[in-house]
């Protein structure tokens, strides 16, 4: 059973991100503020629920939160800043979009960085949770918004470059998108600074 808040009575805003691993793309990131007494059963783990569910649960979060946003970083900013950086840059664009700004953040995973608050100028308290998006149902709306954004960014990418199956594989290095790399080469969304293995092509 997921958790409702880390700290009662606290305006909190639970983060995650998508699309860290991938050859292609942006890497996204989404902070969701929850009403206290939130409930959806279905809610989970972006990774442990269908896809047809994320996308019923997308409506319900987008619909009932009390604020959410979605960001993005680059693939030429990933491989200027790494992608660590530039998922912890993603979920501080969307943390900023919120309104009104969290009073305490709760973070999928074991890395972050302080976020400085736009209404108070000051850093806002964190808490990073390791497979925190099964324990928080925030940080689980947060896994949702970002998987089904991305998805969705990836498939419209699909549209203008078919050859590399972006719309199954939504750019991770399965053997057809390295196989499709060898064949035609990089995109200028690719990340350069990422590499395969063409072993077993």
């Amino acid at each position: 059973m997921l958790l409702p808040y880390m700290i009662a009575n606290v305006i909190e805003a639970g983060c995650d991100e998508a699309g860290r691993g991938p050859l292609a793309g942006s890497v996204f990131a989404a902070a969701v503020i929850l009403p206290p007494d939130f409930h959806d059963e279905r809610l989970n783990d972006s990774k442990q629920v269908s896809e047809h569910v994320r996308e019923e649960l997308r409506g319900v979060i987008e619909r009932e939160a009390i604020s959410w946003a979605v960001a993005e970083v680059t693939a030429e900013e990933i491989d200027r800043l790494n992608i660590l950086n530039a998922s912890i840059l993603a979920m501080h664009r969307a943390l900023a979009q919120l309104d009104p700004q969290p009073l305490h953040i709760i973070v999928d995973g074991n890395r972050f960085k302080p976020y400085i608050s736009s209404a108070t100028g000051m850093a806002t308290q964190h808490c990073t949770v390791v497979k925190g998006d099964g324990k928080y149902m925030s940080i689980a709306a947060a896994s949702i918004l970002a998987k089904t954004h991305r998805d969705e960014y990836m498939r419209h990418l699909a549209e203008q470059y078919p050859q590399y199956g972006w719309d199954r594989n939504m750019g991770y290095p399965t053997k057809q998108h390295r196989r499709a790399i060898l064949q035609y080469g990089l995109t200028e969304l690719h990340r350069k600074t990422f590499t395969f293995k063409t072993q077993d092509l």
